[in-house]
């Protein structure tokens, strides 16, 4: 139709009533559609948002919209854990024996020394003064002693001629008993200083040792971990012994570690062990129980200082908490591990290898106390409750006996899928 027609038929229409007159206002394809089959359009178009809300309120959510965890195999084992402090198994505190000023050290800690090496220099002069001493000393009573033989030897001849005389009747019996009295004077002063030389050859020899701990040698192999002395210090020996430094071996080594008294049941000699320390990284040191000390270390009332162990209990208030010594020994050929260092340790009470396993968090407790419930999430979202029996548990994970499947999906959260 042409636009002039157009023109002239709306003209012709003014007349109309006022529907007739819209319809020549439509554009020319929808000058065809009928009015219901439009209004039946705006409804379906406003139809589809409810229908899709209804829709999602009516179909479960998939399970990947639900916070779950998988049933897998794995190595799972029961432990008691504790903290303890490493310490070397063999080491030995090199003191000094004599007194006097240190003249040299010839070590440094970390230095490794063999048994018999010269370690310290203690200035010998006041020992070896004292030496001498006994020297003069014993030749001073080794000629009182020949003087007092030879005073010996001449009584003994008095008495001799005295029994000749008394023999003949050409004495008195009171010069034989004289005579024969100094004899056994002059032996008794022979014996007295024999034992005066013996004496002061004792003291001899014990000055010839105080001499020779002036020069004092390692007493074993090891290393020097510890060096409490300086050259020039002096030292005195009789009061208590001064300790110089410490020789230790640093393989193997021990870990001194603290159980608790409410763990301490669980831990045996020979129960299987590992550790970490803060440097290892993820690295694990396998050992064994070696003792138990029956007792802590220390009294419960006092606070552990220095010693070769640590703390072993502590108080707060009325509260106390008692911490016993556990011993395990580990090889440290590498010497990755040092004096002193932290460790976690792990007693291991129980161990499977390769069973299945579930993480704690998505089970939760039954009537029995080895039996809990799991909800087992479908793929399609459909949630099933399941009774599962369980084994062994590491405060992580926890063994699966019966009641779920290798990669069953179990959920964490709660069933709508919002983590709240």
């Amino acid at each position: 139709m042409s636009v002039a027609l157009r023109q002239r038929s709306a003209v012709a229409q003014m007349g109309a009533p006022p529907e007739r007159r819209a319809d020549f206002l439509w554009p020319e394809p929808c000058m065809k559609r009928p009015r219901h089959t439009r209004r039946a359009l705006l409804v379906a178009l406003c139809l589809i948002p409810v229908i899709a809300v209804a829709a999602w309120q009516i179909i479960p959510p998939g399970r990947d919209q639900l916070a779950t965890v998988q049933v897998s195999r794995g190595d799972i084992e029961s432990s008691v854990t504790a903290l303890g402090t490493l310490q070397p198994r063999r080491y030995v505190d090199v003191g000094a024996q004599a007194s006097g000023q240190i003249h040299k050290i010839h070590v440094e800690v970390g230095d490794v020394v063999k048994e018999g090496d010269l370690l310290v220099e203690i200035d010998p002069s006041t020992q070896q003064a004292k030496l001498d001493a006994g020297r003069f000393s014993i030749d001073n009573l080794k000629a009182q002693l020949q003087e007092q033989r030879a005073q010996h030897e001449l009584a003994r001849q008095k008495f001799q001629r005295q029994q000749h005389l008394a023999a003949g009747g050409a004495t008195r019996d009171e010069d034989v008993q004289t005579a024969q009295a100094e004899l056994r004077a002059t032996q008794a002063r022979v014996d007295m200083f024999q034992a005066q030389i013996r004496q002061a050859q004792a003291s001899l020899r014990s000055d010839q040792a105080e001499l020779g701990y002036t020069r004092i040698y390692a007493p074993m192999n090891g290393t020097v971990v510890a060096l409490d002395a300086r050259e020039g210090q002096t030292l005195n020996a009789q009061q208590q012994t001064p300790l110089i430094l410490r020789i230790a071996k640093l393989s193997p080594m021990t870990v001194w570690a603290e159980v608790s008294e409410a763990d301490i049941g669980h831990v045996k000699p020979g129960m299987n062990a590992w550790f970490t320390t803060l440097s290892g990284g993820n690295r694990r040191w396998n050992s064994t129980v070696r003792q138990i000390l029956p007792i802590p270390p220390k009294p419960l009332d006092q606070t552990s200082q220095g010693g070769g162990s640590p703390a072993s209990s502590s108080k707060s208030g009325t509260g106390r908490v008692v911490l016993y010594t556990v011993l395990l020994d580990v090889d440290n050929a590498d010497n990755a591990l040092m004096a002193e260092m932290t460790t976690q340790v792990f007693f291991v009470s129980n161990q499977a290898k390769n069973v299945l396993t579930a993480p704690i968090a998505a089970l939760q407790g039954g009537t029995q106390p080895d039996s809990q419930t799991a909800r087992v999430v479908a793929k399609n979202g459909d949630i099933q409750q399941r009774t599962v029996r369980t084994g062994i548990s590491d405060r992580l994970k926890v063994q699966i006996l019966d009641g779920l499947d290798e990669g069953d999906h179990l959920l964490i959260g709660p069933a709508d899928g919002s983590g709240g």
